[in-house]
């Protein structure tokens, strides 16, 4: 593990904004004293950092639902930590917890908004992972959004990733036929040999109409979208009557220079009387207790598998983060251990 110098807080700032994929001269590796604290305040020592997708849109200069990352600001990011100085009475010291606080090796807090961290329910670096953002986001997307029935078919894009591997396996345990999409053989080997798909399909050497024309034959009943693009396309023609589409994410078209013109076959949601909806899943923050210890039961009677991929070193955040984009990374840890930086799978 990275050693870090309890005095010097390292951070990864943006230095520019992107045109397509980002490179490695978008961001700044700086270094600087750590601030006194001040009642009401408390600093937390970054112990795992999660890298997601949704942090490229966060670095255009654009309306979302979230301000964007100004140039010159530390980028934006989930982390858990340990609370190692504190003046509220919110946190102690060694207490640890999970929020916002960026490419950074230290945060200055009020404590407002983290959330203390349940080590009955997993390893400590799942609070940002299946047990974190990721894992709430496939809980909520699909059990309330998409709302599953024993005996759908479901189609997931980006599958392997941090959002789809779980939406996949709940989907499976409420009894679905499940179909995921995936950028390499290998991730497709994981999500049916690893994590009990029925069918994956490799979108960029395979004929994806054909493909689920023979994975689907009676139709699709749900589609969990995170790629967008022509795999959507392809999904929607194939719909059935009362079918349910949440979206999720939209990769495929994070990184363009000029935005796809697209989707342009929604009659299909007309004639199957289907319902398409966006979410985010802050909406559901009054529920994520539940959700957790739901997550967590079925982590522990092996219902629900996980990997990460770790990366050692806040330095190393760019390369990996931009890695992630470009669905380079493979699974470099089949089970959690040490470590500064931990990112799920890849998402294409």
């Amino acid at each position: 593990m990275e050693k870090l110098d309890p005095k010097v807080n390292t951070k990864v700032i943006l230095a520019s904004r992107p045109t397509g994929y980002p490179t490695e001269e978008d961001f700044l590796i700086v270094e600087s004293e750590i601030p006194s604290l001040k009642e009401g305040e408390l600093i937390v020592k970054i112990d795992w950092l999660s890298l997601d997708p949704y942090m490229r849109g966060r670095m255009n200069d654009a309306k979302s639902y979230a301000p964007s990352v100004e140039v010159g600001d530390v980028m934006v990011g989930g982390a858990v930590g340990t609370v190692v100085e504190s003046r509220t009475p919110l946190f102690s010291v060694d207490e640890v917890v999970e929020g916002n606080f960026g490419w950074q090796s230290y945060a200055l807090s009020s404590g407002v908004g983290l959330r203390r961290v349940n080590p009955m329910l997993g390893p400590v670096q799942s609070s940002i992972g299946i047990l974190g953002m990721p894992g709430l986001t496939a809980y909520f997307g699909l059990l309330d959004v998409c709302q599953p029935l024993a005996g759908d078919t479901v189609v997931i894009s980006a599958a392997s990733g941090a959002v789809g591997q779980v939406v996949g396996q709940i989907a499976k345990i409420m009894g679905c036929t499940v179909i995921g999409t995936a950028g390499t053989d290998e991730k497709v080997r994981y999500i049916v040999d690893e994590l009990g798909f029925d069918v994956g399909i490799n979108y960029k050497n395979e004929n994806v109409g054909n493909s689920l024309d023979s994975a689907c034959p009676n139709g699709i009943d749900i589609y969990f979208d995170n790629v967008g693009g022509f795999v959507t396309d392809e999904v929607i023609k194939r719909i059935n009557t009362g079918a349910r589409i949440a979206i999720c994410g939209q990769i495929s078209q994070y990184n363009l220079r000029e935005p796809e013109l697209g989707p342009r076959n929604l009659f299909h949601l007309t004639k199957s009387q289907a319902k398409m909806q966006g979410f985010l899943v802050f909406a559901y923050e009054a529920q994520y207790d539940k959700a957790l210890n739901r997550i967590s039961k079925w982590i522990k009677a092996g219902k629900l598998k996980y990997r990460e991929d770790i990366v050692e070193g806040i330095s190393n955040a760019p390369k990996t983060f931009i890695g992630m984009l470009q669905g380079c990374l493979l699974y470099t840890s089949p089970s959690p251990r040490d470590g500064l930086l931990s990112r799920m799978p890849s998402s294409a």
